[in-house]
């Protein structure tokens, strides 16, 4: 009787024991994922046992600060080339993967994103336009961007596009052009072009290769007026660049970068017929740009070669 005491207290501690040490290796593994986001001043979950949370990627994106790159711009519109700038600015930030939003505040829930905002000005004769593409891809690096929107503005009026990443692709899209009015559809997930630029920057190993369906930027589906959709498409990875060709559309986009981390984008063309519309990079700078808005601080936009 006496042993089978001994056995059944030696029983319960090695459980109790089992118990608190799983306990606390969630504990330390959870604390390991939480990746500090110094714009928003809360944590967000990342995915373990990736080149994503190596130190270098860390010290580079969890810093505090985002990247911002200018670029000397030559867009094909109207068939005239025209002068103008556009800006890269990438940051990883929380994003709540039900809402589809910037979170607020600390959530075991949210995630990790890198999001890209990609800016063009430039000039049409009297009339200037300002393009803006925002999307949110997960640093995690195995899913579609959770978010993708575009807007475009100019004298005779402005269009925007949202895709959210849900069962299936949910479009939503607004003109000022009858044929392209309030529209709202669904598609069956397909590579998205909008979240090549951002997963180029986190792996460019991983970018997609071969014949592909893919859909194009919605940059390109409005000022073309083409369907939002997936087309065939073939695309090549070469150590620093990446091509997309596009048949039906008579369309090839070639993006040149940094073969070396941190993948950064020098250059591209994208090619429509006999023009070619191009981008060089300028200049990069690391900022918390969204404390620099004071008069003072215009003197980045020098530095940037903006102004």
């Amino acid at each position: 009787m006496f042993k089978r005491i001994i056995k059944a207290e030696r029983l319960f501690w090695a459980i109790t024991v089992s118990l608190i040490l799983i306990t606390s290796c969630k504990k330390e593994t959870a604390s390991k994922d939480l990746a500090h986001n110094l714009e928003t001043e809360f944590s967000s979950t990342e995915v373990e046992d990736s080149n994503q949370t190596s130190k270098e990627f860390k010290d580079y994106w969890y810093a505090g600060n985002a990247e911002i790159s200018s670029y000397k711009l030559e867009q094909e519109r109207y068939g005239e080339i025209r002068d103008g700038q556009a800006v890269l600015i990438y940051v990883t930030e929380d994003f709540l993967p039900n809402k589809q939003v910037k979170a607020d505040g600390r959530n075991s829930e949210n995630i990790s994103v890198l999001k890209l905002n990609a800016t063009k000005k430039f000039n049409t004769g009297i009339y200037p336009y300002s393009i803006m593409q925002s999307t949110f891809y997960p640093v995690s690096n195995n899913k579609h961007a959770i978010k993708v929107s575009s807007s475009i503005q100019e004298w005779c009026g402005h269009v925007y596009t949202q895709l959210n990443n849900k069962n299936l692709f949910e479009v939503m899209s607004h003109s000022y052009f009858e044929r392209e009015a309030d529209e709202k559809f669904n598609l069956k997930k397909a590579i998205l072009e909008n979240e090549l630029w951002t997963q180029l920057r986190i792996d460019p190993k991983s970018l997609p290769t071969g014949n592909l369906q893919i859909i194009p930027s919605f940059e390109y589906t409005r000022l073309r007026h083409k369907p939002i959709k997936a087309y065939k498409a073939s695309a090549a990875l070469k150590s620093d660049s990446y091509t997309i060709n596009y048949p039906e559309l008579n369309r090839t986009l070639t993006i040149n970068f940094n073969p070396k981390f941190p993948y950064d984008i020098l250059s591209w063309e994208e090619s429509l017929g006999n023009l070619t519309t191009t981008a060089k990079k300028l200049k990069t700078i690391k900022s918390a740009y969204w404390n620099k808005n004071s008069n003072s601080d215009e003197i980045l936009r020098y530095t940037l070669q903006l102004n």
